[in-house]
């Protein structure tokens, strides 16, 4: 199975669990059981509506679980609105243009674009830290969610030391944060 499938499979597995999700749920299973098969028991034992829930509790409502990578390294400040330009600037050059609804830090993007372009696996490795982190809190909540980020990390190479302390570092200090205006 090559790395492509892997990439798509995982963009699937995490977009909203909504009918289109479940209609492709066969696909996947078929084409990545091998990888994803644990994850794929858990969510075959839940019914739509307590899989949609479980999905908006955990990504929506849990800042430690985003799905929005550059929000671990950049926070809601102006510097991520750098990194989101840098990073829609990335997928331009690849000739790889986002919907006007996507934001090209959405974890599914990015492993889209990894799906289809090499250069995708370099922007998963760059935002590793964020990847563990994700890891770190969903293997806290025993979300079925951890098995898709682990298999996505599992894919990727070794982390490295300094992704390691960087995550570490995030953990410890949460997100950046600035205030803009406000009174002198």
């Amino acid at each position: 199975m090559t790395q492509a499938v892997v990439w798509q499979a995982a963009a699937h597995l995490l977009a909203y669990p909504d009918e289109r999700f479940w209609r492709r749920l066969p696909l996947i299973k078929e084409a990545a059981e091998p990888h994803f098969g644990t994850f794929l028991g858990l969510v075959s034992g839940l019914g739509p509506g307590e899989l949609a829930a479980h999905y908006v509790d955990t990504f929506d409502l849990q800042r430690r679980c985003c799905l929005y990578l550059t929000y671990y390294t950049d926070g809601d400040t102006r510097r991520r609105g750098e990194s989101l330009a840098a990073l829609k600037s990335r997928y331009r050059a690849a000739g790889w243009e986002l919907m006007d609804d996507e934001l090209p830090d959405f974890l599914p993007v990015l492993l889209e674009f990894a799906a289809v372009d090499p250069s995708g696996a370099a922007l998963l490795v760059e935002h590793r830290a964020g990847l563990e982190l994700l890891l770190t809190a969903l293997t806290e909540r025993d979300s079925p969610y951890r098995h898709v980020i682990g298999t996505v990390c599992a894919a990727l190479p070794p982390i490295s030391a300094a992704d390691r302390a960087k995550a570490a570092r995030l953990a410890a200090a949460g997100p950046p944060a600035e205030s803009v205006g406000g009174y002198l």
